[in-house]
């Protein structure tokens, strides 16, 4: 018999692997992706004091797009930056959190790179 091992498996397995290198300080906190099939959710984490700092997804009530796609992906770099930076962070860890950096998260990254996050 086959022994299979599901994606999502392997995508924590690869995700616990990138939290032993990546922690989030209050410094510099950690932007954190989490990307389920309909929407796509962000937060930023201080990681030594256990605290989200920031959040946004795309299923916001106040959301200018709706779903999990690039375009989504897009508007929540922007929001996820905005935010930070009005709590006076401008430079985070990026967390892809296991998922390959392209597509909806490269998307939610080059975004918030745009908007003025530094990592």
């Amino acid at each position: 018999m086959l022994n299979l091992t599901s994606k999502d498996k392997t995508r924590q397995r690869i995700h616990i692997r990138i939290r032993r290198k990546v922690q989030g300080t209050a410094t510099r906190p950690r932007l954190s992706v989490y990307r389920s099939l309909n929407h796509i959710y962000a937060q930023v984490i201080d990681d030594l004091a256990a605290v989200t700092l920031a959040s946004a997804s795309s299923n916001e009530k106040g959301a200018k797009t709706v779903g999990g796609n690039v375009a989504a992906a897009k508007a929540l770099g922007k929001i996820i930056a905005e935010r930070t930076k009005a709590k006076g962070i401008t430079q985070v860890v990026f967390d892809r959190g296991g998922y390959l950096y392209h597509g909806r998260v490269k998307a939610l990254a080059d975004a918030a790179r745009e908007a003025g996050l530094k990592f």
